[in-house]
């Protein structure tokens, strides 16, 4: 399986008066998510499935796809690990899965996916605004499962 974690762009700040889950992409951010979506595309299968939070500043991201998305309410900011990973059938999965969502769920996934020990909020990986996580999960002939990372891209660097 294949399981890309993709932070949501920049987004403005969240305040008294907006709901953070109406934060939406700032114009530095709309740019982030234009050009991941455009490396995304180059690489990505068709058949890749994405699921994203349901916050606007997600939705807004994986819009820069301009493809199909699925929202799942177990992707959102109090997300969970458990919930990731049940959304996206880790390990079994045989498509090509994109999760578009937030710090810390996605850098607390990122970080017990590839084996850290004792993952909490408080130790979880730091992926960047608008950066991808690729990470691969194969079964080998012995039963073994070998997680490694595929690539990590930011959009500063495409």
């Amino acid at each position: 399986m294949d399981l890309i974690l993709w932070r949501h762009a920049e987004a403005v700040p969240g305040s008294d008066t907006l709901a953070d889950l109406d934060r939406p992409l700032t114009p530095k951010g709309q740019r982030q998510a234009k050009r991941m979506g455009e490396w995304l595309n180059r690489v990505l299968p068709e058949s890749a499935r994405i699921l994203v939070s349901p916050a606007l500043r997600t939705q807004a991201t994986a819009e820069a796809l301009e493809r199909r998305f699925k929202t799942v309410a177990g992707l959102a900011p109090d997300g969970t690990i458990e919930h990731l990973l049940t959304e996206t059938r880790w390990p079994q999965a045989r498509d090509v899965t994109v999760v578009v969502g937030h710090q810390p769920t996605l850098g607390l996934a990122a970080a017990y996916l590839m084996g850290a020990a004792h993952v909490t909020a408080d130790n979880a990986w730091r992926i960047k605004k608008g950066a991808i996580w690729w990470i691969r999960a194969k079964t080998m002939a012995s039963g073994e499962l070998v997680v490694t990372t595929v690539a990590v891209r930011t959009p500063d660097l495409l």
